[in-house]
């Protein structure tokens, strides 16, 4: 998939279920780790310190408001996933991703995330706030429409 960044994820002992099939919550953790790979590609992180005026700890991080997952077909110990994942809608203050897994061109599941941009204050309390500019800039590198064109 043109525009897709790429992660490969080799399936791990723990991340199956009693009959040696990959368990559902673990391709959700795949997916999510492909999406923190991404962002460190871009050279920031899923959660970032950042300035304040204040001089006091604030912190950028991207929690979930929304999940979708189709499972199309099983992955097994010791098999090689690839995560192709994109950006279908860029907004001020959000991000959706898509995510398809593929073992050997073979779809495994598919889905997608929505993540807000927040802002943590030193008291713990979040905000949504804009995507930062460089950083919106860099995932439009990324953005594709859901049927695959840009």
């Amino acid at each position: 998939m043109q525009n897709a960044f790429h992660y490969k994820r080799r399936i791990e002992f723990c991340d199956t279920d009693a009959a040696g099939i990959v368990h559902f919550s673990a391709l959700m953790q795949i997916a999510e780790q492909a999406e923190h790979a991404m962002l460190r590609s871009l050279g920031t992180s899923v959660l970032v310190q950042i300035p304040s005026e204040s001089g006091a700890p604030t912190w950028l991080t991207w929690p979930r408001v929304r999940v979708e997952s189709e499972f199309h077909g099983a992955a097994r110990f010791e098999e090689e996933l690839d995560v192709a994942l994109y950006v279908s809608r860029l907004g001020t203050k959000s991000v959706t991703y898509v995510f398809r897994m593929t073992r050997s061109s073979e779809p495994i599941c598919s889905g997608k995330t929505t993540n807000v941009c927040c802002q943590i204050d030193a008291t713990g309390r979040m905000k949504s706030v804009e995507i930062p500019a460089r950083l919106k800039d860099q995932l439009q590198a990324y953005v594709v429409s859901e049927s695959g064109r840009t």
